[in-house]
């Protein structure tokens, strides 16, 4: 149920820029200087190969997060059957799925620090124009929220790494895993609105 309503904030929260960017876009601004209404949205010139970059990164750690859910998922239910006496599920090996979703997720992170840095290079800060205020506006805001999934992330590798209960360790990692997918569909989202909305 928290999840859920967390869902449903931040797509309240992306509904609410997108209409307010692509109706700015659309909006003249009065100058003093020539007593008229000027139109001020500039085009941005955004990094576009390393987005795509990101983008791969965000929906690689997505692939991993799943299977990192999906094997939560098969050792809570294989649980009872190995406290069973004389039963033997075999020496399984773990994969650090957990781990290498935090990597990429700071992989994501810190490409698109590159790219705020690149916009920064291009000459493209917050106040340039009204393009530019919105894409640092909308990126930092995803940004933000990855970091909360990141926490997320860490809470749930923590588990495992502390081998709490296994169904408490499903759990983290399964509420864990949702939350980050929706945060690859959002990207895409975000993505595609820089893109297209020009």
């Amino acid at each position: 149920m928290g999840l859920a309503c967390g869902i449903a904030t931040v797509c309240m929260v992306f509904v609410s820029l997108t209409s307010a960017y692509i109706v700015r876009q659309g909006l003249p601004t009065f100058s003093g200087e020539s007593n008229t209404y000027v139109r001020d949205w500039g085009k941005t010139d955004l990094p576009w190969a390393l987005l795509g970059i990101n983008t791969a990164l965000l929906m690689l750690s997505s692939v991993t997060i799943e299977f990192a859910r999906r094997s939560a998922a098969r050792r809570a239910v294989l649980a009872p059957v190995a406290g069973i006496p004389g039963v033997s599920l075999g020496n399984e090996k773990s994969f650090p799925w957990l781990g290498i979703t935090v990597l990429l997720g700071i992989g994501f992170l810190a490409g698109q620090w590159l790219a705020w840095s690149e916009l920064h290079a291009r000459g493209f800060y917050v106040s340039t124009n009204p393009s530019s205020s919105f894409v640092f506006l909308l990126t930092i805001a995803h940004a933000v929220h990855l970091a909360g999934g990141m926490i997320a992330l860490l809470w749930a590798a923590r588990a495992s790494l502390l081998n709490t209960p296994v169904e408490v360790r499903r759990i983290a990692v399964d509420i864990t895993a949702w939350y980050w997918h929706f945060m690859a569909v959002l990207w895409i989202y975000v993505f595609a609105l820089l893109g297209f909305a020009r």
